[in-house]
Order: structure tokens, then sequence, then C-alpha cells
């Protein structure tokens, strides 16, 4: 069977494809099941608007994710670090999609800035892979640490009562820590600081946003 050759404008449909689904439909998801299915809760309101706040934020960060991995995909130069940045995409339609069916049992609402914080991170992606393969996969790695430490804090928020956030964030942590280590492994170069800070100042302006909207 001969394989078939993509044209630039099939990329780009593709790509336009992805957007779409990402904000507005249902992602492609690989063959995982919510880790929260089966489990049983009893958490208070006020519980449960502070964990919706939470997985508004991890929601709008998957959102982020896909748009820095759709970027990173337009300009990666090594085919084995474009199918690397693909799944780890998928993963991260995971993620969004057990977000947002937290978000729906808790009665709440996805962020009303998803199309920014996806368009912005789509641009910071497609800069990052420009700059060389090894940089753009320093990027992921730095992006999947900071994504740790707030999972890790989100974590530690949780009523203990609230089981059915908490597995999903664990998973999630799980498999944003493996996608750091993927990209280190993969050659990764490390960031400078000053630009560790930036994204950290960045992460911070999302997360405090998309907790209200």
């Amino acid at each position: 069977m001969s394989q078939r050759h993509y044209t630039h404008a099939d990329h780009l449909m593709m790509h336009a494809d992805t957007a779409l689904r990402t904000l507005f439909g249902r992602p492609r998801i690989t063959e995982r099941a919510n880790p929260s299915d089966g489990i049983s809760e009893g958490i208070s309101e006020e519980d449960q608007r502070h964990a919706a706040g939470l997985m508004r934020v991890n929601h709008a960060g998957e959102v982020a994710a896909q748009g820095l991995y759709e970027g990173q995909s337009l300009t990666a130069r090594l085919p084995d670090v474009r199918s690397r940045m693909q799944r780890a995409a998928a993963e991260e339609n995971d993620h969004l999609a057990w977000c947002e069916q937290r978000i729906e049992e808790l009665g709440q609402h996805k962020s009303l800035l998803n199309p920014v914080w996806y368009l912005g991170s789509l641009a910071i992606g497609a800069i990052a892979g420009k700059a060389g393969d090894r940089w753009s996969l320093g990027f992921v790695a730095e992006t999947e640490r900071q994504v740790v430490k707030h999972l890790d804090d989100h974590l530690q928020q949780l009523t203990p009562e609230d089981a059915r956030s908490r597995v999903i964030l664990e998973q999630m942590r799980e498999d944003e820590q493996h996608h750091a280590t993927t990209a280190l492994n993969a050659g990764a170069a490390e960031l400078p600081p000053a630009i560790k800070k930036l994204m950290a100042m960045t992460s911070k302006i999302m997360t405090t946003t998309a907790y209200y909207l």
C-alpha cells in the first residue's frame, strides 16, 4: 500500500480541525477510560464550586497544551520529535475530556477565554519549534514541570471527599511527569532562567483568570 503524502493545505485543514475540536467540539482521545469512572462521592456545595474552579483551570491548561503541541508540530524538524509531540497531544486530549466531564458534573462552565489560551500557546509553540527541536523539547519539559507543580497544589486544595476530581488529577500528574521525562530523554535543552520565569508569570495569569472565567 502506498503512503499518502499530505499537502500544505491538508496539514492546515488538520490543524484547523484540531483547534475546532479542542475549543468547541469533542477532541480525539486515546483508548484510556476516565479514571473517575465508577467512583462515588458526596461533597458540599462550597467544595463543588471550588473543585469546579480548579478543574476549569486544569481544562484551560489542557487547551493551552493542545495549542502548544500543535504549534510545535507545525515547525518541528525531525519526524521522531513530531511523533512524540503527537502522542503527547493525544494524551493531553484525554485530560481535556476528563476535565470537561468533571466540570459538567459539577454544574459549571469551561473558561470563556479558551480561544485566547489556545491561540497564544499555538504561537509560542510554533516559535519554540522554529528555534530548533532541542529548544522545543526543552520548552515541553519546563512546561510539564510547571504543570506538575500546579497539580500538586490543586491536589492539596481538594477536599478528601472529592475522590472523582482527585483521581483525575493524579493520573494527569503521572502523565505530565512522563511527558517531561520523555522530552528530556529525547535531548531537551535546559531553558534560560529568564524564560522559565516568564513562563511561570504567564502561567500565573492564566490560572488566576481561568479560575473565575
